[in-house]
This record gives structure tokens, sequence and C-alpha cells, in this order.
């Protein structure tokens, strides 16, 4: 029978009474270098963990002379360890395991907070395409198993290059449960020089900060001062994108304004604080976007955007004829809106389409010609730059085309 024992930073006196007497019947002890120093004295066999594939064939054979046999690693065996691959080569009736408290369990205790909606992924002989993912997802907690490729300072520096719209608290955790125990809150500039012990691992806790209304730029706020899509952070018109898109409405003082497709509610946000004397309506047909709008709102101190939940063109026929219109979004009926603004829109009025396929591009410039709208065409295609080590490259963003549509005059 192969005992398989969990153990943290405190050695065997971090044990169960149980569990030291455990260790103590064993007949063979396993363990690394510094497992097996935890217990000095013990008088039995000793069977040091090195090459894994040669240790695994040994164990192999000793559980079936049936020996007491106590494999020691760290925390919870079954937790990224040692277990999945004894149970990979040796019978599960063969095996018993009694876990220790995790790292990552420690971690999150050390800075007091819950833990059972955090992602947890291990950068240990793998790329970090699945913390790119989990990031751009906006995961509110992340654990980071390190490496020694893929350390604190990796991460930190992976973390700035991706120019997430989100803000996460950087945790280092070094020698959880030791006597050298420390945990810091970093910024990612200090954490991309700080030096740390083999032994830690990386905690990422998203920031949601309510700004501050007075704090805010008089135009262009930043990406991460909305609230975004849970599934899809990324899912917002940028900022660069926002700016372009309002100085192309020509907005003046007053006016009605259509938001077709407002998503998070960012440009109708924006529009709203231009247009303090102005009323703005945010059409959206999700009901997670419509919340979005309301909270940014509420969050940003902007009072004068009504939220119309539905879908264009049918939501459009109580709503005050508009001044400017700004479609983000036509959900398949890009055709059957342009009829309702070649009614609705007030003469002289200014549509602006934001685009990102050249499928929509051409069915919408192919209406608006023929209907005889006057019509300009802009192209976007930005990058950012983004720290890459010492060094600094650009990042582009996707690229999107800007009609703008004056509708003709009777």
């Amino acid at each position: 029978m192969i005992s398989v024992v969990g153990i943290g930073l405190d050695g065997a006196q971090g044990l169960s009474a149980a569990t030291q007497q455990l260790v103590s019947r064993a007949q063979i002890l396993v363990g690394s270098t510094r497992h097996l120093s935890y217990f000095p004295e013990h008088p039995t066999q000793r069977l040091e963990l090195g090459d894994l594939s040669s240790t695994l064939s040994k164990l192999q054979a000793l559980a079936a002379q049936e020996q007491e046999i106590v494999v020691l690693t760290s925390g919870d065996p079954l937790f990224f360890g040692l277990g999945r691959l004894l149970l990979e080569h040796i019978a599960p009736d063969c095996l018993t395991f009694y876990p220790a408290v995790s790292s990552v369990q420690l971690a999150f205790a050390r800075i007091k907070q819950p833990w059972q909606e955090a992602q947890v992924i291990s950068a240990h002989g793998r790329s970090l395409e699945r913390l790119i993912r989990t990031l751009q997802t906006g995961a509110r907690q992340i654990a980071v198993l390190t490496s020694p490729e893929h350390s604190p300072g990796a991460i930190a520096r992976l973390l700035q290059s991706l120019n997430l719209p989100l803000t996460y608290d950087f945790w280092i955790c070094e020698n959880l449960g030791g006597l050298q125990e420390r945990v810091a809150k970093l910024s990612l500039s200090e954490a991309m020089t700080c030096s740390v012990a083999p032994l830690n691992l990386v905690l990422l806790v998203r920031q949601d900060e309510l700004p501050q209304p007075e704090s805010l730029p008089i135009l262009g706020i930043a990406d991460r001062a909305f609230l975004s899509f849970e599934d899809r952070p990324g899912l917002i018109t940028k900022r660069e994108v926002r700016v372009l898109t309002l100085s192309e409405l020509t907005l003046e003082p007053g006016q009605t304004v259509w938001d077709i497709g407002a998503g998070t509610g960012s440009v109708s946000i924006e529009i709203a604080r231009l247009l303090p004397t102005g009323a703005v309506y945010a059409i959206e047909k999700t009901a997670a976007g419509v919340s979005l709008i309301e909270r940014n709102c509420q969050r940003l101190g902007v009072s004068n955007v009504q939220v119309i939940a539905g879908i264009a063109p049918e939501v459009l026929a109580s709503l005050p004829d508009p001044d400017r219109v700004c479609l983000g979004g036509s959900g398949g009926e890009l055709e059957a809106i342009l009829e309702v603004l070649a009614q609705r829109l007030k003469p002289a009025g200014v549509l602006v389409a934001n685009l990102a396929t050249l499928e929509h591009l051409h069915r919408a410039q192919q209406w608006l010609t023929a209907s005889h709208w006057e019509v300009n065409l802009l192209q976007a295609n930005l990058a950012r730059s983004v720290p890459v080590g010492s060094l600094t490259r650009f990042t582009p963003l996707n690229p999107v085309t800007l009609l703008r549509a004056v509708r003709p005059k009777p």
C-alpha cells in the first residue's frame, strides 16, 4: 500500500497526529531532498525522488511487495501535484491520499479573499496561452503556479503587454507556510524586477474601481473605466475609435442622438457628457448589455442617457426623431434600420456606422449611395504601444471603417 502524504513548508509539525503516525510506520519513505529532510531520524529505507520515470518504476515494483510506503509531496497531491502521475502508473486501489493545505488555499487565505470561483493555472512545462485567454475573458481571480521560465516577472511583463481594459492587483506569495513566508502586492514594474524565492505563486485579482466623474477627461474615457461583459471584456468600442466616431458625428448642443447596438454604452456616455442638454437613446438588444449601460451611466455620473431594451428597428418607433445616429451593431437588420433612418433621421442629419466587415460595409454603402445620401469613409487601422521587456512594440487594434452618411434634404 502506498500512502501519498501532502506536506507544507512547516514540515512534520504541520501534519496531524494520525498522519505523523502513518509516516513513522513507513517501511519505505519516498520524497524530494527537502521533504525527506523533515524526518532526519526516520530509521526506514529512503528513496529520493530524482528521475520521475525511474522512481515510478521502482514504486510499481515496491507496491507489488505489499510494503508500507509513504510518498511525501507538496500540499495537495491531487492538485497539480504528483498524484496524477502516480494514478497513471499505479492502480488506484494501491494508493491512499492524505492532502495538506495547498499553496493556493494558503495564498487566498493570506490576502483574505474567498476563492471558490478562482481560475488556477499551472505554468510548469506549459505555455501561457491559457493564462492569456483567461485574462482576456476578465476572470476575477487567477492563481498562477509559476516556473523558472514563467516567473512572476515574466507574468508581469505579459500582463502589461496585453493592454487589457481591466486592472489586476498583482500578488506574489513566497514560501507559504514557512518561516520565510512573504506575501506582497506589487506594481507591475516592481514585479518585473523583484527577486523571488523558488517556491512562489502569483495571484491576480481584478479590480472594479469606481472612477470619480470629476476626474474623467472631457473626451476619450479610458476603456478600463467602463464595466464590460464578463465573458468578453474586450468587446467595447475602443477609446481611439470612440473619439473618431464622436468627431464624425459633428455633434451640436441640444441634439437627440440614437446609439443603435450600444453594447456597454461607452459611445452613448461619451456623447451624453459632451451634450448635457441633449438626449441620448442607447438601444441594446441583450439583457447583459442593457444592465451594463445602466451601471456604466450610474458609475460615470451620466443622467441623460435613456436605455432602450429591444431589437432595432422595431423599438425605434416610439423614439423622437434623431439629429444624429451612431450605428454600432445592426443584429442582421442593416437594410431595415437604414429604411427607418431614411424616414426618421432629420434632413441633413448624420449617420455614423462603425463597420468591421467588408460585407456590411458594402451593403451599407450600396444602399446609402443608391438612396442619394452623401457618403464618406474613414478607415481606422490603429495600434497601441506595449512594452516588450526593456523595448517597445505596437499591438494593432481590430481595424474598423467609419461610414459617415448625411441624409439628403427634401
